[in-house]
């Protein structure tokens, strides 16, 4: 996961900075007439902000998601191996941390989401010029912001992969010491000959 993540929120970020980019190069939305040109503009600017925006739902959901998971599997670890509950505890305090970075980042995209639906004036509204500037400059601080709960999602998640490393190892040793990994049951089984 330390690996994957960053990956998927680098591809995240990338979608965001081409919606911005796309944004910047519509053109003039309240010339009379549009240009048709400029109405192509938007539609892909607003067809790939809709696309970042998913996407960084989608990656701030991995991040929570492997939360609960590994969280749940340290617990059942834990118990079954009758382990000290200090990397049990540590893997909970990773998981409260995380949440609220995933939580602000998915909030944020869904507010630079709505002040670009504000801006439209495909809506009709007659005041939708006063809200581009307000859009941009959220869309930006919202791309910085998301890349910060990205980054501190990736550390709690490296933090928690070393938890789940020194659980492991320790079961290994339990499991070593009970003999319950002896080289007879790995011994593959013999074809049979006939």
């Amino acid at each position: 996961m330390t690996r994957i993540f960053p990956m998927l929120a680098s591809f995240s970020l990338m979608l965001m900075g081409v919606a911005v980019t796309l944004g910047l190069v519509i053109g003039d939305l309240y010339a009379n007439p549009v240009t048709q040109a400029t109405l192509d503009w938007r539609g892909r600017h607003m067809m790939t902000g809709v696309a970042a925006a998913l996407f960084v739902v989608l990656v701030e959901s991995i991040a929570v998601t492997y939360f609960v998971g590994t969280s749940r599997w340290c617990k059942e670890v834990t118990e079954t191996y009758r382990l000290p509950p200090g990397d049990l505890a540590e893997s909970a305090r990773l998981k409260r941390r995380t949440f609220p970075w995933c939580v602000l980042g998915m909030l944020t995209v869904v507010v630079v989401s709505a002040l670009g639906a504000a801006s439209d004036p495909g809506t009709g509204r007659s005041d939708t010029s006063s809200w581009t500037d307000i859009h941009l400059a959220a869309a930006f601080g919202g791309l910085c912001l998301i890349a910060w709960t990205y980054y501190r999602a990736w550390l709690n998640i490296a933090d928690n992969q070393r938890v789940i490393e020194r659980i492991v190892a320790q079961v290994r040793q339990i499991r070593e010491e009970r003999g319950l990994d002896s080289p007879a049951i790995h011994e593959p089984i013999p074809a049979s000959a006939g």
